[in-house]
């Protein structure tokens, strides 16, 4: 059997023997279906950080990290609001220590999704790759059709093989009307600070089906289409 290493929401966090916060989240990736950092909060204000679970070192009652005081300040800090929610039942933690990378993986048909393990040295993760001359898309961004704006990003589909974006998952509607919808990436016709533009019209982003998450075939890539 895999070891496994559960990581306790609050456990106290040492760098080198100093003491560098606790454990309030953990972060994990949907697409490889597995934990791949914690947030670690210092005392406030200082920021919380995103540390990779390679870097943790359990003990009794504490973590140890590989890694000194600067080391830790240098590393990423982790803004909740480029992250989902994470789910209870899929991770084994309540729903509030957990939070997603806003990806999702786009199974080939016929194939299934990997079975969830928490391993204490994963293996690296895959980067996310967009097509060439894209800027990055982010949770949140607002997406223009032809014919005005229609929705904000929810997250970014992702071929779980080569790493690259096939769709743009976006909210649209109104919140009684609300649904998640997937518009394929060969769609997009540009990325910039103010958002994400596409070559559909908002008719025709509502007449796209809704996606399930949980049923990676209603991802079904279309994007030929719009190339």
């Amino acid at each position: 059997m895999r070891d496994t290493v559960e990581f306790v929401i609050g456990t106290d966090v040492r760098c080198a023997g100093e003491e560098c916060g606790t454990v309030e989240f953990v972060v994990v990736d949907p697409v490889a279906r597995r934990l791949t950092h914690l947030v670690v909060q210092p005392e406030p204000p200082r920021p919380a950080r995103l540390v990779p679970v390679k870097l943790a070192r359990l003990s009794p009652g504490r973590m140890d990290l590989t890694c000194t005081m600067a080391e830790f300040e240098a590393l990423e800090p982790a803004v909740r609001q480029h992250f989902l929610q994470g789910s209870e039942n899929d991770w084994g933690y309540r729903s509030d220590q957990v939070l997603a990378w806003p990806f999702f993986g786009l199974a080939p048909a016929g194939t299934g999704i990997t079975t969830m393990e928490y391993p204490m040295l994963p293996e690296p993760q895959p980067e996310y790759r967009l097509p060439p001359g894209e800027a990055p898309i982010r949770r949140g961004d607002p997406v223009r059709a032809t014919d005005g704006r229609i929705g904000k990003v929810r997250g970014l589909a992702v071929d779980r093989f080569d790493g690259m974006v096939t769709h743009v998952l976006l909210d649209e509607g109104h919140l009684w009307g609300r649904k998640l919808v997937a518009i394929p990436v060969g769609a997009v016709s540009g990325v910039d600070e103010s958002g994400v533009s596409v070559r559909l019209a908002k008719d025709e982003i509502r007449d796209l089906p809704p996606v399930d998450l949980e049923d990676p075939a209603s991802l079904t890539d279309h994007s030929g289409r719009y190339d």
